[in-house]
């Protein structure tokens, strides 16, 4: 079984990604709904949740363990791997590695919470490979509430995207990572307000294809062809009528969230 984590909802389109391209391994998905967001709170703290998170889904049969929040990534993935026996996979580098393949110019902007800003995991990992290329980062602390609250087409969060998007626009970046999974579902906006000649990088659909690759020399997970994905589990630490709308609209089919005891 493969287990994913978020701080909320955002990571379900991780989640997604994955019962589309490995439909037949059985999915745990955990969001700290409670605890959310991440993004505003220290470095221990965050570290101390990811901890919680990751024996949950452990003790709940998770083989494989896919962080899908980037704060979390960027700030806990060495602890996890120090402290549990199994396979810890995290957002940022496939998202990385996207990156680098698309852009053109070595212009690669990158937003993301403020922990994940104040970690530059991004940007060091591009520039470890590509010293010579521009990273430009850009903390947007508002997105993830306002996601998580469902306000996905508001004209306030257009405007605080414009906002936020500015000061990349004008540093002519080619490539944008979503450093933050409930980024993904502002996509179209993003797009819209960066420029279509500008490629934003799917963290989701990246993690799942290194998934792909990843999964088959691994002898303790193994595919399921009876396995339905309607049979995958969701948890949440706190059952908001805003977290089931949005878990709704990612999956574009009713999703059952349980409540964690």
């Amino acid at each position: 079984m493969i287990g994913i984590f978020d701080s909320g909802v955002g990571g379900m389109t991780v989640a997604l990604a994955v019962e589309q391209l490995l439909p037949h391994y059985p999915l745990l998905y955990l969001g700290d709904i409670a605890r959310a967001p991440y993004g505003t709170k220290s470095d221990r703290i965050i570290i101390d949740y990811s901890l919680d998170n990751t024996k949950f889904l452990v003790d709940n049969g998770a083989k494989l363990i896919i962080i899908a929040c980037n704060t979390a990534a960027s700030l806990a993935t060495d602890k996890l791997r120090q402290e549990f026996n199994v396979p810890i996979i995290e957002v940022i580098s496939p998202a990385v590695e996207q990156a680098m393949i698309c852009s053109q110019k070595g212009r690669i902007g990158i937003i993301g919470t403020r922990a994940t800003i104040r970690s530059s995991a991004h940007e060091a990992m591009i520039l470890a490979q590509h010293p010579q290329y521009k990273v430009f980062s850009t903390a947007c602390p508002l997105l993830v509430p306002l996601v998580e609250e469902g306000w996905i087409a508001k004209r306030e969060t257009k405007m605080i995207l414009r906002r936020y998007l500015h000061h990349l626009k004008d540093q002519q970046i080619d490539t944008l990572v979503l450093g933050c999974t409930h980024y993904l579902l502002l996509k179209h906006l993003i797009q819209a307000r960066i420029g279509r000649k500008v490629t934003l990088i799917d963290s989701s659909v990246a993690v799942a294809e290194y998934l792909q690759r990843y999964l088959p020399n691994q002898t303790a997970l193994t595919p399921d062809p009876s396995h339905d994905p309607s049979r995958n589990r969701y948890f949440v630490t706190d059952l908001t009528e805003s977290a089931q709308i949005l878990a709704a609209k990612i999956f574009h089919r009713p999703i059952e969230l349980q409540l964690t005891q």
